[in-house]
Formats: C-alpha cells, sequence, structure tokens
C-alpha cells in the first residue's frame, strides 16, 4: 500500500513541475541569462516551504516513516566542497536544461532523448560512491 503512496506523491509532482513550467528548457534557459523571475519564484517558494517545513518538524517532534527520531544536524556552510557541489550542480543544470527533480517527468512526457540525462546521472552517482572513500570530505 505504502508504495500507492509514493507512486501518488509522484504523480502529483510531476503534474506540479509540468503546470508550472519547472521543466521547460525554455524557462530555464531564461533563469540563467536572468531574463525573467518565474523560476526564481519557483524555487525561492520551494525554500520557503522548506524552511517551514523543517521548523514544523522540529517543533512537533515529528518521526521518520520507520517511527525513529529525525536527526537534524546544522551544517557548517564555510566548507568549499558545498560551492564547488553546487557548482558542478548548475553547470549539469544549465547544459541539460534540466535539474534532477523533473528528469522522470520529462521521460513520462515521452522526451527520450533526457534518457540519456538519466543515465549519466546514474553512472556519475556510482562512479561517486566507488571513490567516495578517496575523495576529500
Amino acid at each position: 500500500m505504502r508504495i500507492l503512496y509514493y507512486l501518488f506523491l509522484g504523480i502529483v509532482f510531476g503534474f506540479v513541475m509540468t503546470k508550472s513550467e519547472a521543466i521547460s528548457w525554455y524557462r530555464i534557459q531564461e533563469m540563467f541569462r536572468f531574463e525573467s523571475f518565474h523560476m526564481y519564484g519557483i524555487i525561492g517558494t520551494a525554500v520557503v516551504l522548506g524552511v517551514i517545513g523543517i521548523a514544523l518538524m522540529k517543533r512537533f517532534d515529528v518521526k521518520t516513516y520507520k517511527g525513529s527520531e529525525l536527526n537534524l544536524k546544522n551544517k557548517d556552510w564555510s566548507v568549499p566542497r558545498y560551492l564547488f557541489g553546487g557548482t558542478i550542480f548548475g553547470l549539469g543544470w544549465a547544459l541539460t536544461g534540466a535539474c534532477p527533480g523533473p528528469l522522470f517527468t520529462l521521460l513520462g512526457q515521452g522526451i527520450w532523448a533526457i534518457g540519456v540525462v538519466i543515465l549519466s546521472a546514474m553512472l556519475g552517482t556510482y562512479v561517486y560512491g566507488a571513490v567516495r572513500s578517496k575523495l576529500p570530505h
């Protein structure tokens, strides 16, 4: 039954991404060229909702779906790896015209070329996992 819940959430997520035009290559290019506020508004809304959601989870002591306590630690944002990782993420987003969130939404809409991006993301994740212990963290 739980899988139906997650399937439903995925469908709703894809619907929202499509209707908000967050999966549009043209909207993403407008954002990176600073020609439109549209994507910044979507991202800003997501950040504000995320902050509110985390604050509510901390306030009401929400548990994970397995019943254990949430472990929400503060991060050390002075570490340069966030700048490096964010730069790589942004470059990938700009080059492909899609962030990882809506990749499967694009595939579901029949944009088959995004399959190359999905496979590349999976390969990159695999390679990172293989060399993670050798990287400075």
